[in-house]
C-alpha cells in the first residue's frame, strides 16, 4: 500500500510539473514551493505562521506570490516534492523538518532555501551549511528541559528516565545524546526506546511506560504524529510524558511556538523574494521557549504544579 500511495504522489507531482512547464501560470509575481515531511500539529502550525507571514509581508509591498504545499509523508518522498519544485524553477523553496531541507539543499544550489522545525543546521551539513541555505531552527535549552523534569517530578538518583524516539530522525538523535548527558550528571539513569517503524510504536511505549518512571519525547516527527498512542498508554500507567514540542500528552514543557516559527521564517523569505536579503546574510533564528503545564493532566497523575 505505501508503495502504491508513493507511485501515485509521484505521477501527480511530475504531472503538476509539467503543467507547471507549460505556461499554467497564475500571474503572481513570484512562486514558493513547500516541502512539509508529513502532517502533525507542529508542522502544521509551522506552514501555517510561514505562508501568514509572507502573504503579510509581500502585500505590504504590493506583490502577491502563488504558494505550492506539498506534504511528503516520509523522508524518501521529499525528494520527489522538491524536484518537481526545482522543475517548475520556484523562487524559493521552505522546507519544514530536516529530511526536507536535506532534500531541498541536495535538489539545488541556487534557489533559495528556508528550513523551519529543524533542531540543528550545523549538524545537518556536517558544518558546512550551504550559501542558499537558511532559516529557523525549534531547538530548546536542552539542560533546562531536563531540570524541569527532575524538579517537577521529583527525580532522584537511581530513577530511570525512558527517551522514545524514531532512529530515522537526525534531530531526535541529538537531542537524546543531549538530555542523556544531563540526567546521568544527576546520576539518574536513561534508556532509550528506539524504533524505525511506527508499527512498533505500541508495544514499545508498553515497555518503556513498566519500566520508567518518566517519558522524555524530544523534537521526533514521527512520534508526534502518533503521540495519541503514546499519551493513552502513558497515562494509564500513570507515566508523565515530557515532550520537547509541547502538545496534547505532555504534563509539561518547556517549548517555542511553532506558529511563530513558521512566521519568522515567512519573514526572512519575504525579504529574500524581494532582493533586500539573500539567504546567507541570515543566521540561523531560534525562538525563546515558553514553560507550559497541563493541569488537568497533571491532577490525572498527581504532579503539582508550581504556582510561578
Amino acid at each position: 500500500m505505501k508503495k502504491v500511495l508513493s507511485l501515485i504522489l509521484v505521477l501527480a507531482l511530475c504531472v503538476g510539473a509539467c503543467l507547471s512547464l507549460t505556461g499554467c501560470n497564475s500571474g503572481a509575481d513570484y512562486t514558493v514551493g513547500i516541502c512539509q515531511l508529513m502532517k502533525h500539529d507542529s508542522l502544521d502550525q509551522a506552514t501555517n505562521g510561514f505562508v501568514d507571514a509572507l502573504k503579510e509581508e509581500l502585500e505590504k509591498a504590493g506583490k502577491t506570490v502563488e504558494i505550492d504545499t506539498q506534504v511528503a509523508g516520509e523522508a524518501e518522498l521529499c525528494t520527489t516534492v522538491v524536484n518537481a519544485f526545482t522543475a517548475k524553477n520556484v523562487d524559493l523553496i521552505m522546507a519544514n523538518a530536516t529530511p526536507a531541507l536535506l532534500a531541498a539543499a541536495n535538489a539545488s544550489t541556487t534557489i533559495p532555501v528556508l528550513g523551519t522545525s529543524v533542531t540543528d543546521y550545523n549538524d545537518t551539513f556536517s558544518g558546512n551549511i550551504p550559501a542558499n541555505v537558511t532559516g529557523t531552527s525549534d531547538a530548546v535549552p536542552f539542560a533546562e528541559q531536563a531540570n524541569m523534569m527532575i524538579q517537577s517530578l521529583g527525580l532522584v538518583a537511581g530513577d530511570q528516565v525512558g527517551v522514545l524516539y524514531c532512529t530515522n530522525e537526525s534531530n531526535s538523535v541529538i537531542q537524546y545524546n543531549a538530555v542523556k548527558a544531563l540526567f546521568e550528571e544527576k546520576n539518574i539513569v536513561v534508556k532509550a526506546y528506539t524504533f524505525s517503524e511506527t508499527t512498533e510504536l505500541q508495544a514499545l511505549t508498553t515497555t518503556a511506560a513498566g519500566e520508567c518512571k518518566a517519558i522524555y519525547v524530544p523534537s521526533d516527527n514521527t512520534v508526534a504524529e502518533n503521540d495519541s498512542i503514546v499519551g493513552t498508554i502513558c497515562n494509564e500507567k500513570k507515566v508523565p510524558v515530557y515532550t520537547s514540542y509541547g502538545g496534547k500528552i505532555c504534563y509539561a514543557s518547556l517549548a517555542i511556538d511553532y506558529y511563530e516559527l513558521g512566521r519568522e521564517t515567512g519573514k526572512m523569505a519575504a525579504e529574500i523574494l524581494l532582493g533586500n536579503k539573500q539567504p546567507s546574510d541570515y543566521e540561523v533564528k531560534t525562538l525563546t521557549p515558553s514553560v507550559s503545564y497541563n493541569k488537568d493532566l497533571c491532577d490525572q497523575l498527581g504532579i503539582t504544579v508550581p504556582e510561578n
